[in-house]
């Protein structure tokens, strides 16, 4: 028997450590703008519903507290538009790259079964494939797929990396080809609420659905949006049918946020100030960087939302990974993405404002 591991790409951040060496070279330090972790505080009243509920030493639920469910049912009818949404409709997880990498496993699917995921695109779609050794397959436009044996479909919107942003027109579109051939959709929002140059939509939203969720889940991270990645707080909303078999799976895995996480997601989902004031600290990074970025010759595609530029200079992405290393500036090259992104690299907004100012004076 094979172990699990043989299953898996080699671990693609592994390459990027002698252009890290090179730009920590640099006289005034890295400017690491290659992974997307939030540099900014937490917000006092998440740290306090968190110091609040520290003493908790009784076992959390996988379900979470009836005030948590409730937190996530109102956000969801709040900020996404979704109708009649009741505590059926969403379950907690634990951050959202664990979901996408077992959903495929808790869902049953194997050999034979295909997992369907954007040309360009977060790498662990695939690896959750991989985990269950079912098959899977790359799109440009997921209608245009062979729908045998295809069982679940991921979207992504706002796209990590490109920051593409599907329209209202293209979901609904997608979501009734689907249906049509009985294909769930699991659509990654996590970046939704970081629309700079478009207002991102949920499948949840019925102008896209028809007010229903049948065959629909959204997933949905805090990581970006409160600056708590290292709270690993997520969840999923969406149709009660792929949900229940869910929860009872994760209540077998002890897949559970932990008491005072979810205590801390109610204050986070409840209080709208702390990401507006995020956003404008984003805006103001991803101003600076892509003006600093085209005056230095590359050009920027999509990136109207999400945390990243996705910019070229019509050359190998390792050559611009090397030269803006050269300069101190780390980046992701775009073939981490899929080999379509391989004259691409991703420019991460989540640094410092100190560290911005730094990447972009060197850049002019």
């Amino acid at each position: 028997m094979s172990a699990v591991s043989d299953r898996l790409p080699t671990f693609p951040w592994d390459k990027l450590e002698p252009y890290r060496k090179t730009a920590a070279g640099h006289p005034d330090g890295i400017v690491d703008l290659s992974v997307g972790t939030p540099v900014d505080p937490v917000p006092e009243l998440i740290q306090k519903a968190l110091i609040d509920a520290a003493d908790s030493p009784g076992y959390p639920t996988v379900w979470g507290t009836p005030a948590l469910r409730d937190a996530l049912t109102g956000w969801v009818a709040r900020r996404l538009g979704a109708r009649d949404v009741t505590h059926r409709h969403v379950l907690p997880i634990v951050g959202s790259k664990e979901l996408v990498a077992w959903l495929p496993t808790q869902l049953g699917l194997g050999p034979g079964d295909k997992v369907a995921f954007p040309r360009l695109a977060y790498p662990t779609y695939e690896v959750g494939a991989r985990l269950a050794r079912a098959e899977y397959v790359a799109y440009d436009d997921p209608t245009e797929l062979d729908p045998t044996g295809l069982k679940l479909l991921w979207l992504n919107s706002p796209s990590n990396p490109t920051g593409r942003v599907l329209s209202k027109a293209d979901l609904t579109r997608i979501v009734g080809w689907a249906r049509e051939h009985g294909v769930l959709i699991c659509s990654d929002e996590c970046y939704l609420e970081l629309g700079w140059e478009a207002d991102p939509v949920s499948v949840l939203h019925p102008d896209v659905n028809g007010g229903s969720y049948d065959g629909l889940v959204a997933v949905h991270s805090l990581s970006k949006r409160s600056n708590l990645a290292g709270y690993r707080a997520a969840f999923l909303a969406g149709d009660p049918a792929v949900l229940g078999p869910l929860l009872e799976i994760r209540k077998h895995g002890g897949m559970m946020t932990s008491a005072p996480t979810q205590a801390a997601v109610v204050a986070a989902l409840g209080d709208d100030e702390h990401v507006r004031i995020q956003r404008e600290r984003y805006t103001a990074r991803r101003t600076a960087l892509r003006a600093a970025l085209l005056g230095h010759g590359f050009r920027v595609e999509h990136s109207e939302a999400g945390l990243y530029l996705w910019a070229t200079r019509d050359e190998s992405c390792w050559d611009t990974v090397a030269h803006l290393a050269g300069l101190g500036i780390l980046v992701a090259p775009g073939d981490f993405y899929g080999p379509a992104g391989d004259r691409f690299v991703r420019v991460a907004l989540t640094a410092t404002d100190e560290r911005v100012r730094a990447a972009v004076a060197r850049l002019t």
